[in-house]
């Protein structure tokens, strides 16, 4: 704790040029990615059947996948649900002439195979190719949204400049964690699209800290250029800012390990967010207001006219 309350004096703003780089390359990377693997969409968004199982003992799940597959249901994703006997099977979409039950009962001969005791179906649900478009419009929709409502949010609380660099930084987070996701070609779900917009949360609360302390510091440093207060200003939110993010890395690192696979996605994409964030709050955030030429004169407030003569009229 001593460690971090004592003042860092790190110049950040000076190594700005190979950040931004850094940046640069990572964005490109990630559109490429995106532009060539593609996302991993699940069953929220491509249709199909989901059928959740309970066995009478563990299941083994490599065991289930064959037995799927010897009735050419090998494209079925099949995951663990709470305990280690509960399995839920996500089947794509197949032909229109098969019904859910149809589907759900193919499955369930599949299972029993081997398997001494009954194996249980508990539910079954069937998500049509259309409602998967309508969710990939509604969640891309969510993320328009929430970046309009930054960059005005930003915009009456600071001024343009700081809304510019909140969308950028915003952007640059998004960007980047689609792109771990495309890369290692996680499942993409409802689940990840939550988790996205919870990085947007994420990124701009640690941005607005960071901007908050920029105009404190603009008024109190007077006689030092931008980049001296902005750089002031990093180093002093930097403990906050190491402890909010170390904090939630814990939380979400448990998470991933202990939350079983249903959770897995929506926790990778919250700890790639909150890495990618944390980075984003210094070098992307900070360093665009300074490139679009913010000064002290842009956070000054306008005297009321007559505001000085009431004062010194006053005995």
């Amino acid at each position: 704790m001593k460690l971090l309350k004592q003042k860092t004096h790190i110049d950040f703003i000076g190594k700005d040029r190979y950040f931004l780089a850094l940046s640069v390359v990572l964005v490109v990377a990630s559109i490429t990615f995106l532009a060539i693997r593609g996302l991993n969409f699940g069953l929220d968004f491509t249709g199909g059947t989901l059928i959740e199982v309970s066995f009478p003992e563990a299941a083994n799940i490599e065991q289930v996948r064959d037995n799927l597959q010897s009735v050419e249901l090998g494209d079925a994703v099949v995951q663990t649900f709470g305990a280690a006997n509960d399995l839920v099977v996500r089947v794509p979409p197949r032909s229109e002439d098969e019904s859910s039950a149809d589907i759900s009962t193919l499955v369930l001969n599949a299972l029993q195979q081997g398997v001494e005791g009954e194996v249980v179906m508990r539910r079954v649900e069937f998500v049509g190719p259309q409602v998967g478009d309508e969710l990939t419009e509604q969640g891309i929709l969510a993320v328009v949204y929430a970046l309009i409502g930054i960059f005005l949010y930003v915009m009456v609380r600071f001024q343009w400049r700081f809304s510019v660099g909140a969308v950028v930084a915003t952007v640059h987070d998004i960007v980047i964690t689609m792109g771990v996701i495309s890369l290692l070609q996680v499942e993409f779900d409802l689940t990840v699209v939550a988790a996205i917009l919870a990085v947007i949360g994420y990124s701009l609360n640690d941005t607005i800290v960071v901007f908050d302390r920029i105009r404190e510091n603009f008024p109190r440093m007077r006689k030092s250029t931008p980049p001296v207060v902005v750089n002031s200003s990093i180093n002093q939110t930097l403990s906050r800012t190491l402890m909010t993010s170390g904090t939630t890395l814990l939380v979400l690192v448990a998470l991933f390990i202990f939350g079983g696979k249903i959770i897995h996605a929506f926790a990778f994409t919250l700890i790639v967010g909150v890495v990618v964030g944390t980075y984003s709050s210094i070098y992307v955030a900070s360093t665009t207001i300074l490139r679009l030429g913010v000064s002290k004169f842009d956070l000054m407030q306008v005297e009321k006219e007559g505001a000085g003569a009431a004062i010194d009229s006053q005995p």
